[in-house]
């Protein structure tokens, strides 16, 4: 499974917690990513992945941003990786809650 390849390698990256779904409670900074699409070419499976940094700032949500760009665009370092493109990433401020988040969205294809 996809998540858990991501998960178990974005634990070992950073040093911020790193989630498949938003936590209840959470102080600081932090990770969450889920795969919100997915497909199959040559019976090769491939998904778009969105990961999203929380920070307790803007500045500190920019800059998890780029650590988990730094970590994801690693994962092509990895067996079962057989490529991956970043599609887009910005500023997904909650305005609603006023968390302070920056969104990554790539698409990985793997085996």
């Amino acid at each position: 499974m996809i998540e858990i390849i991501i998960l178990n390698h974005l634990e070992g990256k950073l040093t911020e917690p790193v989630h498949l779904e938003k936590p209840s409670a959470q102080i600081g900074a932090y990770v969450v990513f889920e795969k919100t699409s997915s497909g199959k070419t040559n019976h090769l499976p491939s998904a778009t992945i969105t990961f999203q940094s929380y920070g307790n700032s803007l500045y500190e949500a920019a800059t998890l941003n780029e650590k988990v760009k730094n970590a994801v665009e690693s994962l092509i370092e990895l067996h079962e990786i057989r490529g991956l493109d970043l599609n887009s990433d910005y500023n997904f401020t909650d305005t609603s809650t006023k968390e302070y988040r920056y969104q990554a969205v790539y698409d990985i294809r793997y085996y």
